[in-house]
C-alpha cells in the first residue's frame, strides 16, 4: 500500500533525523517518528478519499441524472401510451441497459486508487459486480464474487441468487446468510432473510424456510411493507399455503435479483369513439 509505505518512510526519517541530530533522545525519536507515521498516514490517506470521493459522487449523479430523465420518459409514456407496451419496454430496459454500461465504464476512473487505499480493489470489485449483475452477465459476476467485499443485504442477496443459480448445496448458501445476516442491525434483514427463505421453499426445505421467517419476524419490523410480508409468508408456510409465498412486497429490490419475472399484465385501452386508441 502506497500510503502505508510514504507513512513509513516520513516515521522512519523523522526519528531517524532527531536522533541523528541530538535534538531528541532515542525514546522520545522513536514516539517522534510513530507521531509522524500517523500524520503522514491520515494526510495521504485524506487527499485520496477526497479524490475518490469526486469520481465517485459524479458517478452516482450521472446514474441519477440518467434514471431521472428515464422515468420522466416512463412517465409520461404511462400517460399518454403509445405503440406495442412489449416493444416500449424492451427501449426503456435497452435505455437502462446503456446507462449501467456507461456507469460500468466510469469505474476505470477509480483504478488509479487501488493501491493507495486498503480494499479498495474489492470495493471496485463489488461496484462492478452490482454493475454487471443488472446487466445479466451472470459469469462475469461469477467470476468477480470472491473478490467483492459482501458488506450490505444487496450484495449479499446477489451472493445468495448466483449460488442458488448455480446449485450450489444448501449448506454452502446458508454460510454465506449466516455470515452476511451477522453484520446486520434490526430491521436491516427483511430483504435478506426473505430471499434465503424462497431458497429454503425452492429446495423443498419448508421447515427451515418457516424457522428463519419466525425469527425474521423478531428481528423486523413486521407492522408495515415490505416487513409485514415476512409474516404473511410464515403464516403461509404454517398453513401449508405454499403457493402463497411471494416476495412482490420488495418490488425491484426482489425482481431486481432475476430469481423470479414480475407479473405484468398489458392491457389495451378502449378505444375512442373515432375508433382509435389512446
Amino acid at each position: 500500500m502506497y500510503a502505508i509505505l510514504i507513512a513509513i518512510l516520513a516515521g522512519a526519517a523523522t526519528g531517524a533525523a532527531l536522533a541523528a541530530t541530538g535534538n531528541a533522545s532515542v525514546p522520545w525519536s522513536v514516539v517522534w517518528g510513530l507521531a509522524a507515521f500517523v500524520a503522514a498516514f491520515a494526510a495521504v490517506g485524506w487527499i485520496v478519499r477526497r479524490r475518490v470521493t469526486r469520481v465517485m459522487n459524479a458517478m452516482q449523479e450521472d446514474m441519477l441524472a440518467g434514471q431521472e430523465l428515464l422515468k420522466r420518459r416512463i412517465v409520461q409514456w404511462q400517460n399518454s401510451p403509445r405503440g406495442d407496451p412489449r416493444r416500449v419496454q424492451a427501449a426503456f430496459e435497452k435505455d437502462q441497459a446503456a446507462l449501467v454500461d456507461r456507469a460500468l465504464e466510469a469505474t476505470k476512473a477509480l483504478e488509479p486508487f487501488r493501491g493507495w487505499v486498503p480494499f479498495f480493489g474489492r470495493q471496485i470489485a463489488t461496484t462492478r459486480m452490482q454493475l454487471l449483475y443488472q446487466l445479466k452477465r451472470f459469469k462475469e459476476v461469477d467470476a468477480l464474487l470472491p473478490q467483492c467485499l459482501v458488506l450490505d443485504p444487496l450484495s449479499a442477496a446477489m451472493k445468495l441468487a448466483r449460488q442458488y443459480s448455480n446449485g450450489a448445496p444448501v449448506e454452502e448458501i446458508e454460510k454465506t446468510y449466516r455470515k452476511a445476516r451477522l453484520r446486520l442491525r434490526y430491521n436491516q434483514s427483511a430483504f435478506l432473510s426473505s430471499v434465503m427463505a424462497w431458497i429454503y421453499v425452492k429446495r423443498d426445505r419448508l421447515d427451515e424456510a418457516h424457522r428463519l421467517l419466525d425469527q425474521a419476524c423478531k428481528d423486523n419490523n413486521t407492522e408495515q411493507e415490505p416487513g409485514a410480508s415476512l409474516v404473511r409468508n410464515r403464516d403461509a408456510l404454517a398453513n401449508n399455503r405454499v403457493k402463497q409465498f411471494t416476495n412482490a412486497a420488495f418490488a425491484d429490490q426482489w425482481y431486481a435479483l432475476f430469481l423470479e419475472e414480475p407479473k405484468v399484465r398489458y392491457e389495451r385501452r378502449a378505444p375512442t369513439r373515432f375508433g382509435r386508441f389512446g
